[in-house]
């Protein structure tokens, strides 16, 4: 026990008290001892939370390193924020953040160069607690639409203000969460996605029921006119796009998260918007597909359908069916096809189609010939990093702008010109100037343990340091989701502390197509978590860490991963910090978004899926008696994705579980209220991560931690 552990009073944890509840499940008996903590506002439930953050307060105050890993965070992200900007003719609209800025403020930047902030969180909400969620502005450029929620909901309201004098003209409209955008031309009208009222809904089920409408600027949203979506699955997510001349609508429609998109086309030339004749283009297909109408009046169809990488497709709109469909951009072997932007204009010789893609993981972008997709040449990027969205002019031109970020540089945006003589250049750098420290990047390949090759970065001190160092693994591996280089203040604050932070590319994510998706979901999720603990034996083998300088990383899905990682193989980790985490995954369904999940994971209401989830749901894999390692939950009280109960369940498991010492590997649990899954202001993300990095140095032993 360290000098620094000595000094604090021995943990005792709060009393949880276990039922005797088990389910029957399709012959399975399914304890559950703490389902009471399902009810977080019981007063058995808030009792112990209160406890709990009384232990966490008592506990943190030895950690001594963390007002340094805060002070060093808040210097970090001081490099502020910057996007790629959004053109309607001669005016961008973009984001940017300063250092001393707790939120992105939304501006415009006008013909004559005069930039206006247009909106400003903070200026609506001085608690910093409301963020700006989505906004589009109309074809013209003359209207804005913008989402905000506040307390972390993310239960977005939609409002439409007039850009040129910042009034507000429409509005609000509530049950907008997640939301598309599309404008109609001339800003009378545009096309959006809502949820039923909740009146008409039973209560578990008011988080779905999206139905797309047309609402008419200044009108009574009540009145407005439901387009699409009844009688389609309830947890359907839709998207919708409206061509800039008017003509042409897509709508897509996806069940929950799966990885597959029905998609309709309708001509709005032959109708009234309030009634398009919509057609199908792909429906019940196991495929993406997304669909854009350009300048040169072809389809052009971003698709992994036969085509796990992706391509890009053309057709005639008039014949927008799969069997129409033509490569433009055939599928390539080894890299993903992320996105495209058509440069058509009168300055250049002959258009072009720029296209972005990633090779394991990291970002390439191509210049192609668009009439035949031949590729003329590829950008040379400033490093090994990831490149954001392409923007192009929508009524054409010879420009693009992106994103790019890596390890060691904040976001800053790029600009190509496609013209003789043009090229790639900075446009923008992010606003904040900070002493970026030093380290050095190594993208690794190891075997997991059916002998399939993964990736992951390894980041370190410069040079070839002393080893074994304490270490941070991090993973993600579900939804899609790709770990591709990214600034994180988090990651390099560690590094220049004396640590090493890997980051593994594991199944489940995209880093190597939509295959790689499948082979970490459903009855393949095993692989992800042989994935994670092959990283971690790899760094053992390497000589960069030890077990009991091993920590261990991740939120929400990642949550998931580590929390199945410590309950599968506690040897093997010192510490784990599980960030609003799904843990209970034989209920996880009935709470937050979950419903919407279970293409991912499968559904215990079915016989064989309950199997699937069984066989490693973390909560249901705690065992007594086991030495577990010290775990830090992280959670968020206006979490509407994922229910704090997961964590909450856990916790009281462990506690009671555990054969560790709770001085040596305490099991401690950390509330946060109003925030939730996803955007927060900044000081609440230094108020985090110091917390994280604070408790990985303590238990790791990092040199002045």
């Amino acid at each position: 026990m360290t000098q620094q552990r000595q000094s604090l009073p021995a943990i005792r944890y709060p009393t949880a008290s276990r039922e005797e509840v088990v389910d029957d499940l399709h012959g399975h008996q399914v304890p559950d001892p703490y389902r009471w903590l399902e009810d977080a506002d019981s007063p058995q439930t808030r009792a112990w939370t209160a406890a709990q953050q009384e232990l966490l307060a008592a506990e943190s105050a030895g950690w001594q390193s963390r007002d340094r890993f805060a002070a060093r965070l808040g210097e970090l992200l001081a490099a502020g924020s910057v996007s790629a900007p959004t053109w309607r003719g001669q005016r961008r609209f973009l984001t940017r953040r300063t250092g001393e800025q707790e939120h992105a403020v939304l501006l415009t930047v006008d013909a004559d160069g005069s930039e206006r902030v247009l909106l400003d969180p903070v200026a609506v909400d001085p608690s910093g607690a409301t963020t700006l969620d989505a906004w589009q502005p109309s074809v013209e450029g003359d209207l804005l639409g913008y989402q905000l929620s506040a307390g972390g909901t993310e239960e977005s309201v939609l409002r439409v203000l007039d850009v040129d004098t910042g009034a507000e003209v429409d509005g609000p409209v509530d049950r907008v969460r997640y939301s598309p955008l599309a404008w109609l031309p001339g800003g009378e009208a545009c096309y959006y996605v809502r949820r039923l009222a909740p009146e008409l809904l039973p209560e578990d089920e008011r988080q779905y029921h999206r139905r797309i409408y047309l609402h008419r600027v200044g009108d009574d949203p009540a009145n407005d006119v439901e387009v699409f979506g009844a009688g389609l699955d309830p947890t359907n997510y839709y998207d919708v796009w409206v061509s800039r001349d008017g003509r042409w609508l897509v709508v897509t429609a996806a069940q929950g998260t799966a990885p597959r998109t029905d998609v309709w086309m309708a001509d709005l030339a032959t109708g009234r918007p309030e009634a398009p004749a919509l057609r199908e283009v792909q429906v019940g297909v196991d495929a993406r597909a997304q669909l854009y109408v350009g300048r040169d009046g072809r389809l052009y169809v971003h698709t992994d359908r036969d085509s796990p990488r992706g391509r890009l497709c053309v057709a005639d709109p008039e014949r927008p069916q799969p069997h129409h469909w033509q490569d433009l951009l055939a599928e390539d072997p080894e890299a993903v096809l992320e996105g495209y932007a058509l440069l058509d204009g009168d300055a250049l010789e002959r258009p072009v189609l720029l296209a972005s893609w990633t090779r394991h993981a990291v970002s390439e972008v191509s210049v192609h010939d668009l009439a035949t997709g031949a590729r003329l040449n590829t950008l040379e990027l400033p490093g090994l990093g990831t490149v954001g969205g392409l923007h192009a002019r929508p009524e054409g031109g010879h420009e693009a702008w992106f994103d790019y970020t890596d390890h060691v540089t904040p976001v800053q945006v790029l600009h190509y010109d496609a013209r003789a003589g043009g090229g790639l250049s900075v446009w923008e750098t992010a606003p904040g100037s900070v002493a970026v420290p030093a380290v050095e990047t190594r993208q690794v390949t190891y075997r997991s343990a059916d002998g399939t090759d993964v990736r992951m970065f390894v980041l370190s001190p410069p040079g070839d340091p002393d080893r074994p160092r304490p270490t941070i693994l991090y993973g993600y591996g579900g939804f899609s989701i790709p770990m591709t280089p990214g600034y994180s203040a988090t990651v390099l604050s560690w590094v220049e502390a004396g640590g090493v932070y890997a980051i593994a590319c594991l199944r489940g994510g995209a880093e190597e197509g939509e295959g790689w998706h499948r082979a970490g979901m459903r009855e393949h999720k095993g692989n992800v978590f042989a994935d994670f603990h092959a990283a971690a034996e790899r760094l053992v083998a390497d000589g960069w860490t030890t077990p009991e300088l091993l920590g261990i990383s991740g939120g929400s899905n990642g949550g998931l991963l580590v929390g199945a990682a410590l309950t599968q193989r506690a040897e093997l980790y010192r510490a784990v910090v599980c960030a609003a985490p799904l843990l209970d995954m034989v209920r996880y369904e009935r709470h937050g978004l979950g419903a919407s999940w279970n293409d991912e994971y499968g559904s215990a209401a079915d016989p064989t899926e309950l199997g699937w989830l069984l066989a490693y749901s973390p909560y249901h894999h705690v065992r007594p008696g086991t030495s577990y390692p010290a775990v830090l939950f992280t959670v968020f009280a206006g979490d509407s994705r994922v229910d704090p109960l997961h964590a909450r369940k856990m916790c009281a498991a462990l506690q009671q579980a555990t054969a560790s010492d709770p001085d040596e590997r305490p099991v401690l649990y950390r509330e946060e209220t109003e925030v939730g899954h996803g955007a927060r202001a900044v000081s609440r993300t230094v108020a985090l991560s110091a917390d994280v990095l604070a408790f990985f140095a303590a238990q790791l032993g990092l040199e002045g931690g």
